[in-house]
């Protein structure tokens, strides 16, 4: 007897192959895949809805963005000479000031005992050096003791001069013409050399020192435009100049400090808080897209309603608007926020009409 063929041809109904049917589950899944590449082709055949924008010319402008506040450009600290309480206080925060004008009395009744005994000590020396200065011309001193008269009386009275002027240290003075910007001292305080009591500064004369973050300092030259903002004001925009950019840099905060200049100081309050944009580079006529066009050095296209990935050079980036200084044309539409899945050739449609950006 024949052994039993271990390769039997199924017994299952169907087509076959060479004789061999296959089993029905092999059946269910070639139909499977042949209605998932009709639906593969279906679905490329149908247009995708995309947002598009046309690119255009306009200009580009690329800023650096700091935040700075309104200060006199030459401050000046007023401080006493001498160490003394504080009498009285004769200026107020605002004041307008003139140079030489008292701002703080100090209580100076010892130095004006002392003014008092130096004058007391000229006046002895003075009357010594004309008895002197007599007897001499009479014959009755000799020449030495003349002298000696004559050198007491002119110390004697530098002394007087000496102690005058330190009474004098005893009003504190205003420096230069301006305002009264701080005032740190009440009377009774006690003032010294070392520490400051008001700050003056002329109102006319004002710039805005803002920081920079260090990534940015390379970019930044004296005479650069720059364009002011603040919260007081809602849409009020002030043109300034950079004047000056600081040597040094503090490596805590890993930034630097510029100068800036308004056009217009007038109505800046000091302190007033701002922000910054320095204008370190721009373009009038450059081809624009929005910034959510570009992905990966390149933007998507749709020619012939299709969609062509397209490699571009970005030049300058705004905040909402990107320069594309290679690879496209004016008029072009590109897509705007292209999804992953989005493959070259897929045909596309706009889902509305293209917007002006």
């Amino acid at each position: 007897m024949n052994a039993e063929n271990p390769l039997k041809p199924w017994r299952t109904a169907g087509l076959s192959v060479d004789g061999v049917k296959p089993p029905r589950t092999s059946l269910i899944l070639l139909a499977i895949l042949g209605l998932g590449a009709a639906a593969y082709g279906w679905f490329r055949s149908v247009p995708r809805g995309v947002e598009v924008v046309a690119a255009r010319l306009g200009p580009a402008v690329e800023l650096v963005y700091a935040t700075g506040y309104v200060e006199p450009r030459r401050p000046v600290s007023v401080v006493a000479r001498t160490t003394a309480p504080v009498r009285d206080v004769l200026v107020e925060e605002g004041d307008s000031v003139r140079r030489g004008q008292p701002l703080l009395l100090l209580d100076d009744r010892e130095q004006r005992m002392l003014l008092d005994q130096a004058a007391a000590v000229r006046v002895r020396a003075t009357l010594d050096e004309r008895r002197a200065l007599t007897l001499y011309g009479q014959g009755w001193v000799a020449r030495a003791a003349r002298d000696e008269a004559v050198a007491t009386a002119t110390g004697a009275r530098a002394g007087e001069a000496a102690a005058r002027a330190r009474l004098d240290q005893m009003v504190v003075r205003a420096g230069i013409d301006g305002v009264v910007l701080k005032r740190d001292v009440q009377p009774g305080d006690l003032a010294t050399p070392s520490r400051a009591l008001l700050q003056i500064g002329n109102v006319r004369d004002l710039w805005v020192t803002a920081t920079v973050d260090e990534r940015d300092v390379p970019q930044l030259r004296v005479g650069q435009q720059a364009l002011l903002k603040s919260d007081a004001w809602p849409g009020r925009v002030i043109p300034a100049r950079l004047v000056e950019l600081t040597p040094g840099g503090d490596p805590t905060q890993r930034a630097f400090r510029v100068r800036i200049v308004p056009d217009d100081r007038s109505g800046l309050p000091i302190g007033l808080s701002l922000e910054v944009n320095i204008v370190v580079q721009q373009k009038a006529n450059a081809v624009l897209v929005p910034n959510n066009a570009v992905s990966d050095g390149a933007v998507w296209k749709i020619v012939d309603g299709r969609a062509v990935r397209q490699p571009v050079r970005v030049g300058i980036a705004g905040s909402e608007l990107t320069e594309v200084s290679t690879g496209l044309k004016p008029g072009e539409m590109v897509i705007l926020n292209p999804t992953a899945d989005l493959a070259p050739g897929v045909r596309v449609k706009p889902a509305g009409p293209a917007k002006a950006r």
